[in-house]
């Protein structure tokens, strides 16, 4: 009784049997629910700020009193359910409250934003996959800080954006994509960043989809829905140098105060692929045959620029392979054309393309689609286009 008088519950008292009462014994599946509830935020990239929460930001630190409501309930739910009823239910909220947490680091941090790491007086130019990178890192050059939403070494095809890369694009100062290649990219830069970006096969002409037949093409009509055409025209230097020109123009507008630099290093870049279409064009203008056995239908305007006949193994996306039927019309197909190559390529697996060459009994080469380049490689778009010249002059028997 004294100690009921003090103020300290007895068992069954106000705060019921367990020392917490019914409120206690409510709250548990409240916070729990809280926990999930920020747990899911997180996976969905939620937790950090948005593009006006990133402006508030200023310069990059957090600043209290701006709009960050996600941010604040975070901070309110942890400081307001500071104990948790029961050691299960505390077990139980652990893994919830693991990822809530590493999603409010996240947001503390966020205000860095897209922004961050972009030196004075440079434009941040967001690039879908490596061609584009290098396409504006050398139109670009000093004025302009490059991302490149494709990791190294990896399938552009099969890039799912980030929350963190969708603010990139939000943020950037110019994004510069292929339309078809990546729905992701496609539906974010229209969102986010439609009047300041370049889609490269806007400005020059374009193919029709190669034929595809069977599995690959069903399963490219997933992977293209978007794309009318065959978005691979990175392939022919003639087209990248005209996408060099309007991107050295579109930069220009951009970013004014260094207009004349970006229309100079544009020029200076169309004139090197010039000289790389000269190349190819002396180089395949005399061969025996004038059939490439190809992994994927990467290589059309290539074929189409310098009167080649591209056989792709699968369809415009790498990972669709070919049915038993297709692969069978194949071996009779590279039989039919004396081929004595069947092409492999770098970021794709070469299985298909090298079962094909037994069982035709040919041998395999690699022929680079340049969809993206190995980290801490050295090699660059200009150097592979020019290996791909001199694997293909002598599977061709080229003179």
């Amino acid at each position: 009784m004294g100690a009921a008088r003090r103020g300290v519950p007895a068992a069954g008292g106000r705060h019921g049997r367990d020392g917490l009462g019914r409120r206690g014994r409510a709250a548990g599946p409240r916070r729990r629910a809280g926990l999930v509830r920020l747990s899911q935020l997180a996976r969905a990239g939620r937790l950090g700020p948005g593009a006006a929460d990133r402006r508030a930001c200023g310069s990059g630190g957090f600043r209290p009193g701006a709009r960050h409501r996600p941010v604040l309930t975070t901070i309110f739910i942890f400081v307001h359910n500071r104990r948790v009823p029961r050691l299960h239910d505390s077990l139980r909220a652990l893994p919830a409250a693991a990822l809530a947490l590493a999603g409010l680091a996240a947001a503390l941090t966020g205000c860095a934003g897209a922004d961050a790491g972009v030196p004075p007086g440079k434009t941040a130019v967001v690039a879908s996959f490596y061609p584009m990178a290098w396409l504006a890192e050398r139109v670009g050059g000093d004025d302009v800080f490059v991302r490149t939403l494709t990791r190294p070494g990896t399938e552009p095809h099969d890039l799912e954006l980030t929350a963190r890369q969708v603010a990139d694009i939000e943020d950037a100062g110019f994004a510069v994509y292929v339309r078809g290649v990546q729905p992701a990219v496609d539906d974010a830069v229209g969102r986010h960043a439609k009047g300041r970006s370049l889609d490269a096969a806007s400005v020059v002409g374009t193919l029709p989809p190669p034929g595809e037949t069977d599995d690959a093409e069903a399963h490219d009509g997933v992977r293209h829905r978007e794309a009318s055409y065959d978005p691979h025209i990175w392939l022919d230097p003639h087209r990248m140098a005209v996408v060099a020109t309007a991107l050295g123009e579109r930069l220009a507008a951009a970013d004014p105060g260094h207009a004349s630099g970006h229309r100079r290093r544009a020029e200076a870049t169309a004139a090197e692929l010039a000289g790389l279409d000269r190349a190819f064009r002396d180089g395949l203008k005399t061969c025996a045959r004038r059939e490439i056995i190809t992994a994927h239908a990467a290589f059309g305007y290539l074929a189409d620029r310098y009167g080649l006949r591209q056989i792709p193994v699968s369809g415009v996306d790498p990972s669709g392979g070919p049915s038993p039927k297709r692969l069978a019309e194949l071996t009779r197909l590279v039989s039919a054309t004396g081929a004595t190559t069947v092409f492999t390529e770098t970021l794709a697996s070469p299985k298909t393309a090298e079962a094909l060459a037994r069982e035709a009994g040919v041998r395999t080469a690699v022929l680079d689609p340049v969809e993206g380049v190995a980290e801490g490689s050295s090699d660059d778009y200009m150097t592979i286009m020019q290996r791909n010249l001199r694997t293909l002059r002598p599977a061709l028997e080229c003179s």
